[in-house]
């Protein structure tokens, strides 16, 4: 498979238009010879136009110079203006087999999907005479695509869209692509393809105008369907749970995105996942008094359930990535080997086990229920019908019952004994600074940068409490999986390491207690 970012604008225009002599816009030193190729592509979705309704294309097509199979993913940014040019990242795999989408792709479709199957729903053949500029040395700017196209719809079930289907519609439209262009070319192009006729495109894809969708008006298309957040309705005077929506909806649009790549096993998408995860709990929990009790409950514990399993793979391959550090710092040697042996057995297991258990999750009804149901609070909040709380207010109060929160346990982890105990309470700490971290995060949406200040000195002391915890964690797991019955250079090596998680542990907490002082007025005071 093979991906790129497909940065360009669309034009209608009538039949009888013609393209305008291009050698003159700036930048351009030369335009190639017209060349035209016939492009004959079907288009799968679901009945009920699912993939169209987050605005992603899936097509198999044949013809032209990238024949295979395509999948358009949701703009990058769907909160641009429509005058703006549309920036989506385009993944590309071989033709294969007519009816059988390739698993790289759909790895891509299954939130959006959840259980659905696809099947062909329009055919499109498309007559394209593409016009290549060109810059100085030859570098390659932009392509005008100059399309006439013949779409049919497809009737349910037709194989390879094989077959007759609905009524053809024919339209001509122009599509300016960049190659290697700046964004900037678009802006003179523009006015000169305004001259020869062109108008701004009535539809985001020739998908959308086929199926009789203008953009943004299909079959299931909501308010948010791309999970991208959404302007806050009045700003700084925004109702609390406009706050919350807001918040939640970014958060989504995270989880979205981040699927893909933890079903394919790229770097940090577990850990990105996770982390929405975690804020969409926290904001729940604290705004938790605007919402009806039960659907607040059954979210949370949802994402309680998604979270653990996400944890799993991603606290052992944290650790993992930590203690092969740490061995490769260790003097070569046979003691070495045996330690690395052991831990990669131990930890990489522990690793695989989690990630398998993951996987089974996010192919479960559980999870596309999950999905359904944080789109539905999004969309259609449970808000209880008490009268409209002011979001600066409720914001600012979540943030203080947070700090004061924290200062609490703050207080417990002092108070406790060393060792076990003491560790635990700073665990404890570090949870309730990721949980302002959170909240304050929310609140900065209608209170600025003082909102960002709180969040920023939060996460501070949640990052060193994360460290000091992931050095308790690897300092328990040597004491395991290590024997003071072990060959000596293995004893050795398992000693040296022990020692450094020791001295990781120490120089950590004093490094939480600086950063607590430097926070501490910040913190008290919050947003008042």
């Amino acid at each position: 498979m093979s991906q790129q970012t497909e940065i360009e604008k669309k034009y209608d225009v009538d039949e009888d238009a013609t393209v305008p002599p291009l050698e003159g816009l700036p930048g351009v030193t030369r335009a190639g010879l017209p060349h035209t190729a016939v492009l004959q592509a079907v288009y799968f979705d679901t009945k009920r136009h699912t993939l169209a309704s987050h605005r992603i294309t899936l097509r198999r097509r044949t013809g032209g110079t990238d024949a295979g199979w395509h999948l358009k993913l949701p703009p990058l940014d769907d909160a641009a203006s429509a005058t703006e040019p549309l920036q989506r990242r385009e993944l590309h795999a071989p033709l294969g087999q007519p009816d059988v989408v390739p698993d790289s792709l759909l790895a891509y479709l299954q939130a959006y999907l959840r259980g659905a199957e696809v099947a062909p729903v329009v055919r499109l053949e498309t007559s394209r005479t593409t016009h290549a500029l060109y810059g100085e040395d030859g570098v390659h700017l932009a392509d005008l695509a100059d399309d006439r196209v013949t779409a049919e719809l497809l009737h349910r079930g037709q194989k390879g869209g094989a077959g007759g289907g609905g009524e053809k519609q024919h339209w001509r439209e122009w599509e300016l692509e960049l190659v290697h262009g700046d964004p900037g070319f678009f802006g003179p192009a523009e006015e000169l393809l305004a001259k020869a006729g062109a108008r701004p495109a009535g539809h985001a894809s020739k998908l959308a105008r086929a199926l009789g969708g203008a953009a943004g008006s299909l079959p299931d298309a909501g308010p948010s369907r791309n999970g991208s957040t959404p302007a806050l309705a009045a700003g700084r005077k925004a109702p609390a749970a406009a706050v919350v929506t807001a918040y939640l909806s970014g958060q989504i649009g995270e989880i979205l995105a981040q699927d893909p790549g933890v079903r394919l096993e790229e770097p940090e998408s577990v850990h990105d996942m996770r982390s929405a995860l975690r804020r969409v709990r926290s904001v729940l929990s604290a705004y938790s008094k605007l919402y009806a009790a039960a659907p607040v409950r059954r979210l949370r514990d949802e994402l309680k359930w998604l979270g653990q399993l996400l944890g799993a793979p991603r606290d052992a391959e944290v650790l993992l990535a930590r203690l092969r550090g740490h061995l490769d710092d260790l003097p070569p040697g046979e003691g070495v080997d045996d330690v690395r042996a052991k831990v990669e057995h131990k930890v990489g297991g522990a690793y695989d086990d989690g990630y398998r258990q993951l996987q089974e999750a996010l192919r479960s009804e559980r999870y596309f229920r999950l999905l359904d149901d944080l789109e539905a609070f999004r969309d259609k909040p449970p808000v209880r019908p008490d009268p409209v709380a002011p979001g600066r207010r409720v914001a600012a109060k979540a943030v203080a019952k947070a700090a004061r929160r924290l200062r609490r346990s703050h207080k417990a982890a002092v108070r406790s004994k060393r060792g076990t105990a003491h560790e635990t309470a700073l665990h404890q700490v570090r949870k309730d600074a990721k949980k302002l971290r959170h909240v304050a995060e929310s609140a900065a949406q209608v209170y600025g940068k003082r909102g960002d200040k709180v969040a920023k000195a939060a996460h501070r002391q949640q990052k060193i409490l994360g460290n000091f915890h992931d050095a308790v964690i690897a300092r328990d797991l040597l004491a395991t999986v290590g024997s003071r019955q072990e060959p000596t250079p293995a004893a050795a090596a398992y000693a040296a390491l022990e020692t450094r998680e020791d001295g990781l542990i120490s120089s950590s907490e004093a490094q939480y207690r600086k950063a607590r002082r430097k926070s501490r007025k910040l913190l008290r005071r919050g947003l008042g």
